[in-house]
């Protein structure tokens, strides 16, 4: 028996001996597995932001077996990108039909390696660690599918996430190379680092026809409103340093500044406003003391002394985040994460997810001319304010902003809520931390939850025999871009309609429903005549508003109108002839628990063809009625559920001295 010194005592009865080439294997072996747990030790804690890793999870396999697929130099180029692209202008909704969990499927296409005839690959870096793990996200999901024909939306497997590591055109006639590119419909594109030097475009360059943009740092110039998604630029510290988690309250400073490469001016500024406020204000900076490489990145320093980041920013109440060469900036992320309230100073920055997250909640937006008056308008908002804004802020960046699949999931979240949006996550469910209890109105469950069966919007006209007045609301109506049917409801029993040939020759469907009674409620019932999502309820006496009016506002709730109303106003509101859009304003206020949005200018009514006899509003006793049915209304819902709006809604440029040709809705009126 060979025993060593070590097992002198227990060793000889338990292990016997081996033979020397038995033991030479096994040492091998043992070193071989050694070995490989130390590189991927090293790789799992390699620093990493948006940089090339060999890994690929979703088809298990290493990029480098990856297909390589060359691009001829003649190989198409998709357009720059349509900035008028709208989910029913660019999007294909009627892929994703109908499932019962109604979600949408999103297809991954197979990793492939492009390369140029001279084979230079399209990317200096190829498939970066994070989106490698977004896909991975994804594909682990609800919203995968692996079927191409079952899917809804598709999502490339070439990495523009980081635009510097691009080759610009030839990442573009990549894409074009797609098998369902079909000018990018129904695809979907993550991009959080755009544009170059030395103007730095706000989205990404690389020209991609019709296909959504996921973007990190989108202004109010190239976001597309309903669109485009703006997301955040992810920070790798997210998953590199772990905080404890501080509780909502006072801080050690005020106000504090972490950026580095700040622009002079506001260095400038910020300079100041220490010099003023003193202990208040931390303003910190690149340590120029410290050698370069991942260590120095996640120090800071002030006059020699040095911070850890992003521990610091646990330390203050609010958090600068200044715009850089970019408007989207990482350190927004790790002052979310710190429980930091951000004031962010970004001129046109469209925020992270405000499609559908309350930012007042958590941030404080300034303009960046309104620097110098940061510390007094921090200093306004009350104490309890600022705490509750700091637990929301944490809260966004563990929700939203945490990780790549958060970010990812998020996103498809929010266009499959644009696809279902009778099935959509509420405002309380975006935006309230789960801890939190709301007593909202649920739903309305009851509503189809399909995609509507056609776009644009269906004018539904109330009648009974003013038909010149008629003709004119129709021949207006017919104007508007996104009208898709006019419906005309002829509230007369005892007149019939005039003849088809007299009615005005317009390009959508006419249709005319006789109704049985004569009753206000009519307008609001849902006819199945009705394909669209929208509707339009209009009286025909209502010409004083232009096509481009129409065009900017529209949408009523016919169902709940019909079949949820409380109590008997609907009953009320036909016995009376009266307050029937009251009532919907009433319905709606109490489902949403918002105001309404008032659009255009105020407009007086007008209606030459309108008598004493024929005009309902004209009635002595209409405007007394009217106040009667508010307290009637508010005693049946047992709340006042109205809201008081000072916000109006106008179009870009409405009242600014730009040539006509140039405003999407030149017709909206005067003040």
């Amino acid at each position: 028996m060979y025993t060593s010194g070590k097992y002198s005592s227990r060793g000889p009865a338990l292990i016997p001996r081996m033979k020397t080439k038995h033991r030479i294997y096994y040492i091998t072996l043992f070193s071989v597995v050694l070995l490989g747990l130390i590189a991927t030790g090293m790789f799992q804690f390699w620093p990493h932001s948006i940089e090339s890793t060999a890994d690929w999870t979703l088809d298990k396999r290493s990029v480098h077996d990856a297909p390589l697929i060359r691009l001829p130099v003649s190989s198409p180029i998709p357009e720059r990108g349509d900035l008028s692209c709208r989910m029913h202008t660019c999007f294909d909704v009627y892929r994703c039909g109908y499932n019962p969990k109604n979600r949408i499927k999103v297809y991954i296409y197979p990793l492939q390696r492009f390369v140029d005839e001279l084979g230079v690959p399209i990317s200096s870096t190829g498939l970066s660690r994070e989106y490698n793990d977004l896909l991975s996200a994804i594909s682990d999901s609800d919203f995968y599918t692996d079927d191409i024909t079952r899917a809804c939306l598709f999502i490339p497997s070439i990495d523009v996430l980081n635009q510097n590591s691009l080759r610009i055109r030839e990442t573009a006639q990549a894409l074009a190379m797609l098998p369902r590119w079909d000018k990018g419909m129904n695809h979907l594109l993550f991009n959080m680092l755009p544009g170059g030097p030395p103007d730095y475009n706000t989205a990404l360059d690389v020209p991609r026809d019709r296909a959504l943009l996921a973007g990190g740092g989108f202004s109010t110039w190239t976001y597309r409103q309903g669109y485009d998604v703006s997301i955040p630029v992810y920070s790798p510290l997210s998953a590199d340093v772990e905080q404890p988690e501080k509780q909502p309250g006072p801080r050690r400073y005020f106000i504090l500044s972490s950026q580095t490469a700040i622009h002079r001016e506001y260095r400038a500024e910020l300079e100041r406003l220490k010099e003023e406020n003193g202990e208040a204000l931390l303003l910190l900076d690149k340590c120029s003391n410290l050698s370069q490489g991942a260590a120095s990145a996640r120090k800071r320093c002030y006059k020699g002394q040095v911070y850890d980041y992003p521990q610091i920013l646990q330390e203050s109440s609010f958090c600068v985040v200044l715009r850089g060469a970019r408007l989207g900036q990482a350190a927004l992320s790790d002052v979310l994460q710190a429980g930091c309230v951000p004031v962010i100073l970004a001129d046109s920055y469209i925020l992270p997810f405000s499609e559908v997250l309350d930012w007042k909640r958590a941030s404080v937006v300034i303009p960046e001319e309104k620097l110098s008056e940061m510390y007094t308008i921090l200093k306004s908002i009350p104490h309890r304010q600022v705490e509750e804004m700091q637990r929301q802020a944490h809260w966004f960046w563990e929700a939203y902003f945490s990780s790549m699949k958060a970010i990812g999931l998020t996103t498809l979240q929010i266009i499959n809520d644009r696809i279902y949006p009778y099935a959509a996550r509420t405002y309380e469910q975006w935006n309230n931390p789960p801890v939190v209890k709301w007593s909202s109105v649920n739903s309305p469950l009851f509503l189809p939850l399909i995609p509507p069966r056609a776009p644009g919007f269906t004018a539904v006209v109330l009648t009974y025999d003013r038909v010149e007045s008629l003709f004119r609301v129709i021949t207006e109506i017919s104007k508007v871009p996104s009208l898709a049917k006019l419906l005309v409801v002829w509230n007369n029993q005892n007149k019939s309609p005039p003849e088809e040939s007299l009615w005005p020759k317009i390009g959508v469907p006419l249709k005319v429903v006789r109704t049985k009674e004569n009753k206000l409620s009519n307008r609001f019932f849902p006819y199945d005549e009705i394909e669209t999502e929208a509707v339009l309820a209009i009286d025909d006496d209502i010409i004083m508003l232009t096509s481009d009016e129409l065009q900017f506002g529209y949408e009523y709730f016919n169902y709940l109108y019909t079949y949820k109303m409380p109590g008997d106003i609907k009953n009320w509101v036909d016995a009376h002839m009266n307050c029937e859009d009251i009532a919907m304003n009433f319905l709606v206020a109490n489902i949403t628990g918002k105001a309404p949005i008032k659009v255009t200018p105020r407009k007086k009514f007008k209606c030459p063809e309108c008598t004493a006899i024929d005009g309902l509003s004209l009635d002595q006793t209409h405007m007394v009625e009217r106040s009667e049915c508010i307290n009637k209304f508010a005693s049946v819902f047992g709340t006042m559920p109205l809201k008081v709006v000072e916000h109006r809604a106008d179009p870009v440029l409405y009242k600014d001295d730009f040539p006509e040709k140039l405003k999407s809705f030149p017709n909206i009126g005067s003040l």
